[in-house]
């Protein structure tokens, strides 16, 4: 091929109507003398791979979800601006291309090079291949294979190979003797995870990884993430389970049951049992992330103390039954209570852990065959003000946006939200986003790890959001900064809501909520100033006797600024379990059926009944709240818990075990004993997500597939074949469970599934609604929003009848929390080595509090409300403000939710979990820890 300049190559761009707009010229660069067009901002290595593929250049220092660093230059190649010119070795990873260049990926002087690099690498390696946990799964063995090293010429070195190996860990290990200081794992903590916790130290042979201030895994803050286990290219930082060394059967992808993210998982499993779990790269909600309960809690599934055969209660006592005498005895107990009280007697609660498939099913059984609507699931208890709040302004209860929005947005305002916590792997893209400099505003009364690094903390006290949220768009309205081209053309009712938000007083507002008006001006100007301003909020929103103002005013702020309807913007609800979205989907809820469709609505009631064949009832039926008092009313007899251990995790325990007591027919599937299954007349032995397919919809509307990586354990039964059985044993023709053929049912009913299948919900799922010829919408209300116009609704700040009733003999406030290494009530997380981490809850105290009640740090604390007290540990920090106390609910040996109470929000009726007046003493108090794990 000539040498000269080659002439430009044009190429045609259509407008969306298929006119040519106008002719561009094509770049080229040459890879081995032959042409390629390339990218703006491409590097030399990702040129090469998007035409020659992954595997043309070697690498050890580069991964795909990593910056490019170029420490290992084993991805050298020779680059001329000539063809046949002279040649300069350029690290391909982060060198760009430059147009017209020629690249020689593999000639005789670059093939010398890397040679030579992995031979000095080698020389302070062991040479132990053969006996190494990743022996033929190892970077460095392949690309020295590779390049052709056969021995090394260089002396040995010294220092590295006597390393002890790390194992203080219940999860990490490393032995850094096999490091060869590509720096990837401090990358990956520092890029991906944002912990910082791993560093090099020392010089020339000196060099080292260090953890903290070189300590131990266990003493360090690792988070137990595993980024840097799954970036080393060796062994020497790995994992208990070896993930890197199996050799696996068969690799299954499924997705994570622990919270809303939804992130994808790649199951390694030998002989049918699972081995270890890793982070698929191309997923596009984690991209090679998770959380340690994601890829190391799994060793539930198989535990000991799994239930294995169903459970029937005679004389007092649960005794093994079979299943079809289980299902005699239930859909007997279920007829007798019908016939004597009514449907309305009978009601169900589903479970946000179980598959969208099976939330359906659970709302056909409870609608279909019982003939009630008393149906409800844990949405209740955590993001039902979310979807009423938002239905209400916005027309649906749903994120407008997706996560990956952070890398198109300016600002976010966090509230009522630990993400780092509780949505681990959206928390750490979070804080990538605060490391940036962005505007970061966080509203929560602790300071979090997110609120260390916000531009803004507004520290309030519990129960103020409304306030708080008025005095931001108080502050807005006074600066001219409203989005008045939106509000004319896409909302009403903002003059009105004006006028209510224009005549409060902020210094009243400033002595409610504790937080100086100043900072809220300052944060609520950041908000409306960024070009784009993205919202997420968690239960520190919902779980409030004003959760549901709470939703609409943060609904109110986008609104006012315009930041609805593209990217990097909108109103994002951090959905605590993994598919509390889809359980509400499915009609998982008394007031609306499968699709959100009011089962009051003539028009809507009419469908329901005709798309099942039998007559359904058109008014609402019981939320949780209204069950338990029907129960301990004497009203409501029959209870159907489906993955939902109500008693340790709803507020107020002691009420809710009278309303269980009180149930002549308590049936509940579970995975294992819980606080409620041990009152039940009947428990049923369930699988768990590792056993069963279906889809989940995580937070952002993606609908996902979970494929069965083992069969269920012996005895047990996938808990939407459980409800398939009941149905059929009561006379309700239904085929086996099966999501492909359920998902095809639920296309017909809930609108905006109208074109999900099984089959073609690929790797990494569609974004509802799904219209009928298969397209999914990654953002909503772009030109419009759901019920038409949205509306701006105004809302008043009125404190808690909680501290309303209680304050004068209760004068601290208590407010819960999930901590990271648990999930709600940690049934499945204490049986791993997660316990070993984190093994009791503990209580939050400031340090002036605890001085004046002279408790210390580890002391035994009696916290007391009105309902009931405990005993629980101190843990001493500045992270809460005086007078507020935080701790969490993942152990029944503490039973936190005895000191809730039963306030709710007054729309919604979600719990205020979020604040319980309380006092405190110390105490001598101990906890029993048998049973823990």
């Amino acid at each position: 091929m000539s040498s000269q300049v080659q002439e430009p190559l044009l190429k045609s761009v259509h407008g969306s109507n298929g006119q040519t707009i106008a002719p561009v010229e094509i770049k080229l660069a040459f890879i081995d003398d032959i042409p390629y067009e390339l990218h703006p901002g491409e590097t030399i290595l990702s040129f090469i791979r998007r035409h020659k593929g992954q595997k043309e250049v070697p690498t050890l220092c580069d991964a795909p979800n990593l910056e490019p660093f170029g420490s290992c230059r084993i991805c050298s190649v020779d680059v001329a601006l000539v063809q046949n010119g002279n040649c300069k070795a350029m690290a391909s990873c982060h060198t760009p291309v430059m147009p017209n260049s020629y690249i020689y990926t593999n000639n005789e002087r670059i093939q010398k090079l890397r040679k030579n690099i992995i031979e000095l690498v080698l020389t302070d390696h062991p040479l132990d291949c053969l006996t190494c946990e990743v022996n033929n799964n190892c970077e460095l063995q392949e690309v020295a294979a590779r390049v052709g090293i056969r021995d090394v010429r260089y002396p040995e070195g010294k220092n590295h190979l006597d390393r002890k190996k790390d194992l203080s860990h219940p999860y990490m290990t490393s032995d850094l003797s096999k490091c060869i200081n590509c720096f990837r794992c401090v990358r990956a903590c520092d890029e991906v995870q944002g912990q910082f916790v791993l560093s090099m130290a020392g010089r020339g042979f000196d060099t080292k990884i260090i953890k903290g201030s070189d300590v131990s895994f266990m003493e360090s803050d690792c988070v137990s993430c595993g980024a840097c286990a799954q970036a080393c290219p060796t062994s020497a930082i790995s994992d208990v389970f070896e993930s890197k060394s199996i050799v696996a059967d068969t690799k299954t992808r499924t997705i994570c049951t622990y919270c809303g993210v939804g992130c994808n998982l790649e199951v390694s499993t030998v002989n049918g049992k699972i081995k270890s779990i890793q982070a698929p790269y191309d997923a596009e909600v984690n991209s090679g992330h998770t959380c340690l309960k994601g890829r190391y809690a799994f060793s539930f599934y198989n535990h000991k103390e799994r239930l294995r055969t169903p459970l029937i209660r005679k004389n007092g006592v649960l005794e093994p039954a079979t299943w079809d005498e289980a299902y005699d005895y239930i859909a007997n107990k279920l007829i007798e209570i019908k016939n004597k009280y009514g449907a309305d007697a009978i009601g169900g609660i589903s479970s946000a852990r179980c598959t969208n498939e099976e939330n359906y099913l659970m709302q056909k059984f409870i609608r279909v065959v019982i003939g009630t609507n008393n149906i409800d699931s844990c949405a209740r208890v955590c993001h039902s003000p979310t979807a009423l709040g938002m239905q209400r302004t916005f027309g649906t209860g749903a994120a407008t946006n997706s996560v990956v929005d952070l890398k198109y947005t300016d600002a976010i305002m966090v509230t009522g939200a630990n993400p780092t916590e509780g949505h681990p792997v959206t928390g750490a893209k979070m804080k990538q986003f605060a490391f940036s400099g962005k505007t970061t505003i966080v509203i929560d009364p602790r300071r979090t790890e997110l609120a260390k690094y916000a531009t803004y903390h507004l520290p309030t006290k519990p129960g103020t959001n409304v306030a708080i949220l008025n005095m931001m768009l108080y502050y807005i309205m006074q600066a001219g900064l409203e989005d008045k081209q939106f509000i004319e053309n896409r909302t009403e009712g903002y003059e009105e809501f004006k006028q209510h938000v224009l005549g409060m007083n902020m210094d009243e507002l400033e002595q409610v909520t504790g937080v100086k008006k100043e900072l809220v001006q300052q944060a609520a100007i950041a908000y409306a100033s960024a070009p784009n301003a993205m919202s997420f909020h968690g239960l520190g929103v919902t779980e409030h006797s004003q959760g549901t103002y709470t939703v609409m005013l943060i609904a109110d702020l986008a609104m006012i600024t315009g930041n609805i309807g593209r990217r990097g913007v909108g109103v994002n609800p951090l959905r605590g379990q993994n598919n509390v979205q889809g359980a509400a989907d499915m009609g998982c809820q008394p007031h609306q059926g499968a699709g959100y469709l009011d089962v009051t609505d003539p028009i809507y009631h009419k469908k329901y009944e005709e798309f099942y064949g039998v007559q359904l009832p058109n008014y609402i039926g019981l939320k949780i709240p209204q069950m338990y008092d029907a129960a301990i009313a004497g009203k409501f007899k029959a209870l159907w818990l489906m993955g939902e251990d109500n008693v340790q995790t709803d507020p107020n325990t002691n009420k809710v075990r009278e309303a269980m007591s009180n149930l002549e027919l308590l049936v509940v599937q579970e995975l294992f004993e819980t606080e409620t299954s041990r009152m039940a007349h009947v428990v049923l032995p369930a699988a768990s997500f590792l056993e069963k397919s279906g889809t989940f919809t995580n937070g952002e509307r993606r609908i996902q597939k979970v494929q069965r990586v083992v069969e269920p354990i012996e005895g047990t039964k996938t808990d939407g074949q459980i409800i398939v059985d009941i149905m059929n044993k009561m006379g309700c023709k239904q085929e086996d469970y099966n999501p492909k053929t359920l998902l095809q049912e639920i296309a017909q009913i809930v609108p905006f599934f109208a074109g999900v299948k099984w089959d073609e919900l690929g790797e990494n799922g569609k974004q509802w609604p799904v219209l009928p010829d298969g397209s999914d919408t990654e953002i909503l209300h772009t030109e419009t929003f759901k019920r038409g116009r949205g509306k701006f609704m105004q809302a008043t700040w009125k404190e808690s009848t909680e501290l309303t009733d209680n304050k004068k003999d209760f004068p601290f406030i208590l407010t819960t929390n999930r901590e990271l290494e648990h999930y709600n009530c940690g049934s499945m997380t204490r049986r791993t080595g997660n316990a070993e981490i984190l093994p009791i809850d503990t209580l939050l105290i400031h340090p002036l509090d605890a001085a004046e009640h002279f408790i210390s740090e580890g002391d035994m604390v009696c916290i007391e409300s009105a309902r009931g007290k405990i005993d629980v540990k101190a843990r001493i920090s500045d992270e809460v403000k005086q007078g507020i106390l935080s701790s969490t609910f993942h152990y029944p040996e503490v039973s936190m939710n005895i000191l809730t109470s039963s306030v709710s929000d007054s729309d919604a009726l979600c719990p205020e979990y979020k604040v319980c007046a309380v006092r405190i003493r110390k105490s001598k108090g101990k906890y029993k820890l048998d049973g823990v794990k």
